[in-house]
């Protein structure tokens, strides 16, 4: 890969970083959700509505992790770009495009899910340094504290959106120039699998949490009242 295709990929690296960012530490607004972040990696290379249909099977896929807590999870920020640009970067129609794109971005999330561990770790690190200042009550130490583990998030989303890209950009190109899947079927085995493990995630809260299944019957009606709201329009 060159230094111009190293260049191009420097402002996918920072929404990376942006949307590494949001998953925990700031600004939490969810933008780091797949539907989100995938759409924003597409149109940041002009294909918004490709970036949209990544976005919407990886969210199916998204649904399983339950970031709570120091709990480790997949982390969907970075891995959405990674995965929004593969599938956007290609014509429509382009054989096995979805599900090389797809496994791309799982395999980030999965990656990105380790890097979070590691910089929990290294913060705990950097804590106990400081913890003579902070049992002193200094304000500036908190601050730093603060200051230091979003930077080295920042720069982890960053540095883990470019390095995916940079890996699995000259992969996909291969994969979808030798793979001859029909673009229909690669997309239909994307969204079973995504819609089998959504489901199951949707079930699980429903099955296990009381009175989470009159919640969900009560979104469904809700949303049906609105599409036929909307056909009278």
């Amino acid at each position: 890969m060159s230094l111009a295709d190293l260049l191009q990929l420097l402002p996918l690296a920072v929404l990376g970083a942006v949307l590494g960012l949001d998953v925990v530490s700031f600004p939490q607004a969810m933008l780091s959700r797949p539907v989100v972040a995938a759409t924003l990696a597409g149109a940041l290379i002009g294909e918004p509505g490709r970036g949209l249909l990544m976005g919407v099977a990886l969210e199916f896929f998204a649904l399983e992790s339950m970031p709570f807590g120091a709990s480790r999870y997949p982390e969907w920020g970075s891995a959405s770009v990674v995965g929004g640009v593969l599938f956007a970067q290609v014509p429509e129609g382009t054989p096995s495009a979805m599900s090389v794109a797809a496994l791309a971005a799982l395999v980030t999330a999965g990656i990105g899910g380790w890097t979070m561990v590691m910089l929990r770790r290294w913060n705990a690190h950097w804590a106990r340094k400081q913890q003579d200042r902070i049992a002193r009550g200094s304000g500036s130490a908190v601050v730093a504290l603060q200051l230091f583990g979003m930077s080295s998030d920042l720069l982890r989303g960053g540095l883990l959106t470019l390095l995916a890209l940079v890996a699995f950009v000259p992969i996909h190109q291969a994969a979808t120039a030798t793979v001859r899947v029909s673009p229909v079927l690669s997309r239909a085995v994307v969204v079973a699998i995504a819609s089998a493990v959504g489901l199951a995630a949707v079930w699980k809260v429903v099955h296990g949490t009381t009175g989470a299944r009159w919640y969900l019957i009560a979104g469904l009606r809700s949303e049906e009242h609105t599409s036929e709201l909307q056909s009278h329009l």
